[in-house]
């Protein structure tokens, strides 16, 4: 079948943009288009040039006999803002506050679509680290780890609460949750994480930061980096955090359950945002 450039175009760019941070070998569209390297070098320069003017992400090529083409996701400054601020919007609705100054938000994180967006924010702030896999606590997180994982081609690996006997052989932690106080416990198989890897942890919430560093914990058992930790909401008002070090999409403060209302804010991911122009440029 002799294919035509604009037929070419869609099937690559529907084919790294549904695996991307993966190395194609040029190979793969020269057999499957029949196509000399050199005609197949200028379609992807095409698409290149299209994914970088338009904020969609990055198109990398590697010479040389093993040499291939991969796509990295990053978006623009503008379209961050716009994905921050569809999230801001659905999250300041007044019937979201629950006792205990907590939010609801187990039905944002069903919306696929909004998942799907925040997962590349995510792997756009971090694209430029080496990671092997997203971990993250159930069961809120394991949506939004999910689109995380899937922009940066990595797995997730699930915490758990309980032993399950088909996890197998597990790793645990007790740690002290910083909102209850109480003692609770982290569960990870051991064939979840492989010995040493550099893991990217998100979640839903951060308030006190216990169960951020329960996560750290367990990760040193794995003998695992944490190169990263990435939460979609953060209380603002919280003193004696235990952990700091980490990016958030929104802030919320001055709850009052009184009257069902709540302040929410950018959170600080904006900053780097705009202290990296090179990777978000518009």
């Amino acid at each position: 079948m002799k294919y035509k450039r604009s037929e070419r175009l869609v099937f690559m760019t529907h084919h790294l943009t549904s695996n991307p941070n993966q190395l194609i070998p040029l190979t793969f569209f020269v057999d499957k288009f029949n196509q000399a390297k050199s005609s197949i070098s200028e379609d992807i320069r095409i698409i290149k040039d299209v994914f970088e003017s338009d904020g969609i992400g990055i198109v990398k090529t590697t010479a040389g006999a093993g040499g291939g083409v991969s796509f990295q996701p990053k978006i623009s400054v503008s379209r961050a803002e716009e994905i921050i601020g569809r999230f801001m919007k659905m999250l300041k609705t007044k019937e979201r506050l629950l006792p205990g100054g907590y939010l609801y938000m187990s039905d944002i994180m069903g919306y696929p679509n909004l998942m799907n967006d925040i997962g590349e924010l995510i792997a756009t702030m971090y694209g430029e680290e080496e990671i092997d896999a997203v971990v993250t606590i159930a069961t809120k997180g394991i949506s939004l780890a999910n689109s995380v994982a899937r922009k940066l081609n990595v797995p997730v690996a699930i915490i758990r609460k309980d032993n399950k006997v088909t996890e197998g052989s597990t790793v645990s932690v007790n740690y002290v949750s910083g909102s209850t106080r109480k003692i609770e416990t982290m569960v990870l198989s051991k064939r979840t994480l492989e010995e040493g890897s550099r893991v990217l942890v998100v979640d839903d919430f951060l308030r006190a930061g216990g169960s951020i560093t329960g996560v750290i914990n367990l990760m040193e058992e794995f003998k695992a980096r944490v190169v990263g930790v990435s939460v979609l909401v953060e209380a603002k008002q919280v003193e004696n955090r235990r952990f700091n070090d980490y990016t958030s999409l929104l802030k919320v403060s001055d709850i009052d359950e009184f009257n069902q209302a709540f302040l929410v804010e950018e959170g600080n991911c904006m900053d780097y945002v705009w202290n990296d122009e090179k990777r978000f440029n518009d």
